[in-house]
């Protein structure tokens, strides 16, 4: 069976800017797969060359072995493109825009009328669906532009950031109908920032940073890659920096604990990788104890999606989400937008 999506050796320039510089990777059919990466990482420029929004300089993208390229009119017969901004006529019913999405698609009058009832049912839009999308919240209209890209029965739905600027609420209902989508065996491809989102979701995941896939795997193969648990204790409420050190070199002499770090920033904090052990908080416990070096408050976790960001570029999420604000050049992404 070929893949749902496969994309190879992706290219894309706007100018002198370099939007993606080579990215490459599979998405199997029934799965939701995950673009983890920052803000002018070249994940939306992925997605709108895979759904023939714009023409890439160079690669292979096929879907369900149709190239993307060569038969652009088939290929869009099995996507579905929910973009990152909502755009709605306010003056329309939410099932008006639907009809509207059902005859740009051609889709016969018995079947559209199917369809619809079926993507209103689907999304929960029974109570809204003929009400001016004016009156929408934005979650409503988040949904209703899902209901839209699910119209016509894509094989793969595609997804820019499909929660961004949605309450907690409203971004779980969307994950709940994602998941029901990937049961029914639709294939879900999504691009998102947020770390808890892709891994809550993805079945796998790519992450791009600087129009590069620096890593990709299942989120627990990332995170197992990284290695060591992540300890964060204090001293106390206010250590004094010599405290901390002291508890450093104590904590480093410990056989499980591969690296620790004190944090300055934050009260003095220390901060522990060590390879997994059932015992370990009871151990790192005592052995500050012993020293007159009594723990304020300590918490254990798994490495992050973060952590696997940071062990490959040197940089968390954050600091590249902030550095891409810092060097952002408008008249270019204008000139992006209008290509």
């Amino acid at each position: 069976m070929a893949p749902a999506v496969l994309i190879e050796n992706l290219k894309k320039s706007y100018g002198t800017v370099v939007a993606v510089k080579d990215v490459s990777f599979k998405v199997e059919p029934g799965e939701i797969f995950g673009l983890l990466g920052p803000n002018g990482a070249g994940k939306t420029t992925t997605l709108r060359s895979l759904c023939t929004l714009t023409t890439p300089d160079a690669g292979k993208i096929e879907v369900s072995g149709i190239s993307v390229l060569d038969n652009p009119r088939l290929a869009r017969k099995r996507l579905g493109y929910v973009a990152q901004e909502v755009a709605l006529d306010k003056v329309l019913t939410g099932r008006e825009l639907l009809q509207l999405q059902a005859a740009l698609y051609h889709l016969p009058g018995t079947v559209a009328k199917q369809r619809i009832n079926m993507v209103i049912e689907l999304l929960g839009l029974q109570e809204y669906a003929d009400k001016k999308t004016g009156t929408y919240s934005g979650g409503l209209r988040k949904r209703l532009d899902l209901a839209a890209g699910l119209l016509h029965a894509p094989d793969v739905l595609v997804l820019d950031e499909p929660t961004v600027g949605l309450d907690i609420e409203s971004r779980f209902v969307v994950w709940d109908f994602l998941r029901k989508l990937r049961q029914a065996g639709t294939t879900v491809v999504i691009t998102s920032h947020y770390l808890e989102e892709v891994d809550a979701l993805a079945d796998r995941v790519a992450i791009i940073d600087r129009g590069v896939v620096i890593a990709s795997g299942t989120p627990s193969e990332l995170k197992d890659k990284v290695g060591g648990d992540r300890i964060t204790l204090r001293i106390r409420e206010f250590s004094p920096i010599e405290e901390a050190h002291i508890a450093q070199e104590l904590l480093q002499s410990l056989p499980f604990v591969q690296e620790v770090i004190v944090n300055s920033a934050q009260g003095n904090s220390l901060n522990l990788v060590i390879t997994p052990q059932q015992d370990a908080l009871i151990t790192i416990q005592q052995s500050l104890n012993s020293s007159g070096l009594p723990i304020f408050g300590i918490a254990q976790s798994r490495p992050s999606l973060d952590d696997v960001y940071l062990a490959a570029t040197g940089r968390t999420l954050m600091d590249a989400e902030l550095a891409a604000v810092a060097n952002r050049d408008p008249k270019a992404e204008k000139k992006q937008n209008m290509r």
